[in-house]
């Protein structure tokens, strides 16, 4: 198989080569692309250099199976045809085509069959912490449909790039050191404090990251059920947190959501309140699975369950995700 990674240079295409390499996926020639600033950069896969080449439209991806891209949503949409034209699967972990209704969002552990259906040979991943939520929530709507969630998530600085990631680094240097403070990639001071605001502000008060769970789980689960989300930067590097309230059309009791959690794929239970055991997104960085726990029933509907769950952002919310659809594509011979 021919592989493409488009933005190669950034958190997540580095995230790529590394997952690819960690899952043995079957790579028999591997091509990298970038920006004109980011061309001519060196990167080691499977003990081998690659030197990422500028992307243009041209006839570069003629003959490479898939592209998995992460360069932004305008690069996304300016060079959608330039990588599909010639049968090029495009996984995208961008936000640019997620809410088509003609190209398929996809979580592998909830709704993998949608990869079959793609008439732009586009597939979409989705925003990080939906996919984040939807992994945990699958096992609960296999029990009763859900009918709305209510969400908090506590997003890390690897959710704004591997630069935020860098400037988090230095305020927090520069504090401890009485120093003045670099703000950025943020819109205020990210260390030792929280924003209460994640993309820009959408008329009805939400922010379109908070849109986005709303709008991606109902797509990636075939539902009417609704969500209203308030995301939350935190000085935390990676690995976003979610604290999740559900109602589902059956009550359902805690000590049963948490049987079916435990044998949920790409679910991992860390519940024993009596222990304080519970994920932490200082423990979950650089792990394949969503951790979930505090799993309870909520004291004010019959039939809602909270639940808190975390999972590493660069990881499962993005490069891990993408390389599972892929994988089920190969699986199931859909290339």
């Amino acid at each position: 198989m021919k592989v493409a990674i488009v933005g190669t240079s950034g958190a997540v295409g580095q995230e790529f080569l590394k997952v690819l390499e960690q899952r043995n996926f079957p790579v028999d020639e591997l091509v990298l692309f970038g920006s004109s600033r980011s061309a001519g950069s060196v990167y080691q896969f499977r003990g081998k250099s690659y030197t990422v080449k500028e992307i243009k439209h041209n006839d570069d991806f003629k003959g490479i199976d898939l592209a998995l891209t992460s360069a932004g949503a305008g690069v996304s949409r300016e060079f959608e045809h330039t990588i599909t034209q010639y049968g090029t699967v495009m996984i995208d972990n961008s936000s640019a085509f997620r809410m088509d209704a003609d190209v398929p969002l996809v979580v592998p552990e909830v709704n993998a069959e949608d990869c079959r259906i793609r008439p732009r040979n586009v597939i979409a991943n989705p925003n990080c912490s939906t996919i984040i939520m939807c992994v945990a929530l699958k096992p609960i709507q296999d029990l009763s449909p859900i009918r709305r969630i209510h969400a908090a998530t506590y997003q890390a600085a690897s959710g704004a790039g591997a630069a935020a990631m860098e400037e988090l680094k230095t305020q927090i240097r520069q504090v401890m050191d009485g120093d003045p403070v670099t703000i950025e990639k943020f819109k205020y001071q990210l260390a030792f404090n929280l924003i209460p605001q994640i993309d820009v502000f959408t008329d009805n008060g939400y922010t379109k990251e908070e849109m986005k769970m709303h709008h991606e789980t109902r797509k990636i689960f075939h539902s009417e059920m609704t969500v209203s989300a308030s995301t939350i930067r935190v000085p935390v590097l990676r690995a976003h947190s979610e604290a999740v309230w559900v109602e589902t059309e059956q009550a359902l009791d805690a000590a049963r959501v948490r049987a079916a959690m435990e044998q949920a794929e790409g679910l991992k239970v860390q519940d024993e309140p009596a222990s304080s055991v519970y994920p932490m997104p200082l423990f979950v960085a650089d792990q394949d699975d969503v951790f979930v726990g505090r799993i309870r029933q909520d004291l004010t509907t019959p039939n809602g369950i909270h639940f808190w769950c975390v999972g590493d952002q660069i990881r499962k919310g993005a490069a891990l995700n993408a390389v599972q659809i892929a994988e089920y594509m190969c699986k199931n011979r859909l290339f």
